[in-house]
């Protein structure tokens, strides 16, 4: 074989490799949100459960990026470890359509359909609507051509009058189980290595087209990639907890079942196989039917192999608990992230839905916390408020954890080829993940200004007490109705609730301010505890605020809002406690900026960038406007500040 031959060789399998990778990250974008909720709502039914895997393993043509997703499903508690078995049982057959199409690319010239679909691809990528569509039709162009060139480098090669190969392949006996052992695990470990079972499969396909490698062999080899393709979803969940490796194993075992009753019957099996598409072994000739024999074989073995094992999921599910126990040392230690974890992410489409659940548990973990900051205001006994606070300092800690891990998990998703609506989606939960943050910030401020009560050995009025838990209680509303928006569906739910709330808690802190105010000047407390009465106030007007950023980024509305300045960023209006403020465009994209990044210095430069973006102003253009921003913005114009030397900063006083 010349080294032009060889180059082409590895240059169609590179070709072939690229383009089912293509297509089926395509399809995941098309079909992502569909894929998610048909796996998250699946059911105990094992029939329900295979026939979902076969079904998505066909949509997405590959069952390495369905038992990923399963893997992902299980580490992240949406599926049980029996209904993860039951899906990947129909992966594997939803699998054998791949071995179909190549079998068809090597009976039929699909050279008519190639260049036309790349043609419609290159349309549809440039039209910025239909590009995942595009990139489809490119994946699946670039699989054919593959397919084409492997066929015609098949025809060059000439195998079949080579005769160091022919000798090669002849001096193994096909009659003997040592041989067969021998094409098992090459084909095992070939499929490990190149990590794409629709390669080996090609490579057997070639070598048995040209007659050089007996058909026995040649499926000998497909068993092998049936065992090496479960090598994908274990490296996945290397990282991952204890569950989704089972889950990974029970792939494992389950093949390498299949292969042992095989082996046990191999030759009567093939046999019958052979015998449904009308080729004799022992005869040889016909090799234009091989390639139909080993997608048939493949087809054959997938199904009686889910057949005789779907009634022994149970069974299954014990062997694989025993053969991979959970550790008490994993089962003692606290785990921030219960839905997510850094070792399965190669599905980035259903890894939103992970990050999406592990933002609602961590609303609800920010919802206990705001729980302990509320009960430590009337807590008397010292040993148990030193407690109870330290458990806050303890969820405060968490917070910023979580807030990390998460973010860091996003962005590798984000690393990833993703679609235009999850890039959205994984915009709005990095907003989402850093309001929660601040509400357990605010939170921790409460218990801190607590704390400096106690130690300044006064305390509250009586009347006091009762506004304060008429705040805490209206927070404490906006908080539930926050994770209610957060955990459901979008198309279901209104902002109007959260909005109301909102209004109420803006009221009442405006009522407080006041009253406190007046309490200190008639010398019903002193000017101290007046000070930490209205920081509990207002930090809990400032939860209301992050709860109200979460829920509008959560429900797609664009609005920023800060204590009674409220930002429509669709209608480009601006409101002060309720009543609008006439702002020119140049003045709006100025407080936009400022708000948007509260308590972060923007220098000039950063603000002629953004706000004057392609003209150019100089210094002075800015600190006009800003002027002119400021005088419209009533008492809100104090927390633009200016910071000699550097820019303006929106600060939260």
């Amino acid at each position: 074989m010349t080294m032009e031959l060889f180059f082409r060789l590895l240059g169609s399998l590179a070709l072939l490799i690229y383009g089912m990778k293509t297509m089926s990250d395509a399809l995941q974008k098309m079909a992502g949100p569909s894929l998610r909720h048909i796996l998250a709502r699946m059911t105990g039914n094992r029939l329900s459960g295979m026939l979902t895997g076969t079904m998505v393993t066909c949509a997405v043509q590959s069952s390495s990026a369905t038992t990923v997703m399963t893997v992902s499903f299980v580490s992240a508690g949406l599926l049980t470890l029996a209904q993860a078995i039951s899906v990947i049982m129909g992966a594997n057959i939803g699998t054998t359509l791949t071995a179909w199409i190549m079998s068809l690319g090597y009976s039929l010239d699909l050279t008519i359909v190639v260049f036309p679909a790349f043609l419609i691809g290159m349309v549809l990528i440039y039209k910025k609507r239909h590009r995942v569509v595009g990139d489809f039709l490119f994946g699946l162009a670039f699989l054919f051509w593959s397919l084409v060139m492997l066929s015609s480098v098949g025809r060059e090669m000439d195998l079949a009058h080579n005769a160091d190969v022919v000798s090669f392949f002849a001096s193994f006996d096909t009659s003997s189980y040592l041989t067969i052992l021998i094409f098992l695990a090459a084909g095992t470990v070939i499929t490990c290595v190149v990590q794409s079972s629709a390669a080996v499969m090609a490579i057997t396909i070639l070598l048995c087209s040209t007659g050089v490698l007996p058909i026995y062999m040649g499926i000998a080899l497909v068993m092998g990639e049936n065992i090496g393709t479960t090598a994908t979803a274990n490296l996945a969940a290397l990282g991952a907890g204890t569950e989704a490796r089972r889950a990974a194993l029970a792939h494992l075992l389950f093949n390498v079942f299949g292969v042992i009753w095989v082996l046990v019957v191999f030759y009567p099996f093939v046999d019958m196989v052979c015998s449904l598409v009308g080729y004799n072994p022992s005869e040889g000739g016909q090799t234009e039917r091989l390639p139909v024999v080993l997608a048939m074989f493949h087809t054959c073995f997938n199904v009686l192999n889910t057949a005789l094992l779907i009634g022994l999921i149970p069974q299954l599910e014990h062997l694989v608990c025993r053969l991979l126990p959970g550790s008490k040392a994993e089962a003692k230690q606290p785990t921030t992230l219960h839905f997510i974890s850094s070792g399965v992410i190669q599905t980035p489409e259903i890894a939103i839905l992970q990050a999406q659940k592990e933002i609602v548990h961590y609303a609800e973990r920010m919802h206990r916390m705001f729980g302990l900051a509320s009960t430590l205001i009337d807590e008397k006994d010292k040993k148990e408020f030193e407690s109870q606070f330290a458990r806050i300092e303890r969820y405060e800690t968490i917070a910023d954890n979580m807030e990390l891990e998460i973010a860091k998990y996003l962005e590798q998703v984000g690393n990833e080829h993703l679609s235009d609506d999850t890039k959205d989606k994984t915009r709005t939960m990095l907003r989402q993940i850093g309001e929660l943050e601040s509400i357990g910030d605010a939170c921790y401020k409460i218990a801190r200004t607590v704390n400096h009560l106690r130690e300044h050995k006064e305390d509250f009025t009586a009347e006091q007490y009762t506004r304060l838990h008429d705040m805490l209680r209206l927070v404490n509303e906006a908080v539930v109705q926050m994770i209610v928006v957060v955990s459901g569906r979008r198309k279901d739910l209104s902002l109007t609730d959260s909005l109301s709330i909102e209004n109420e808690i803006n009221e009442l802190r405006n009522q407080l301010r006041n009253e406190s105010v007046m309490g200190v000047n008639s010398h019903q407390y002193s000017y101290v505890l007046g000070t930490l009465y209205y920081d509990i106030v207002a930090d809990c007007e400032k939860i209301g605020d992050y709860v109200m950023n979460i829920v509008e980024a959560r429900l797609g509305k664009h609005l920023l809002i800060y204590n009674g300045l409220n930002l429509n960023l669709d209608k480009k209006t601006a409101t002060v406690e309720g009543n609008p403020v006439n702002l020119t465009p140049t003045e709006f994209a100025l407080l936009h900026q400022l708000l948007a990044h509260r308590g972060k210095v923007l220098s000039r430069q950063q603000l002629m960038d953004t706000v004057w973006e392609g003209v150019i102003v100089t210094d002075r253009t800015v600190n006009v406007n800003i002027t002119r921003l400021r005088k419209k913005l009533g008492p809100y114009a104090q927390n633009i500040v200016s910071r000699t030397g550097f820019g303006y900063v929106f600060e939260e006083l």
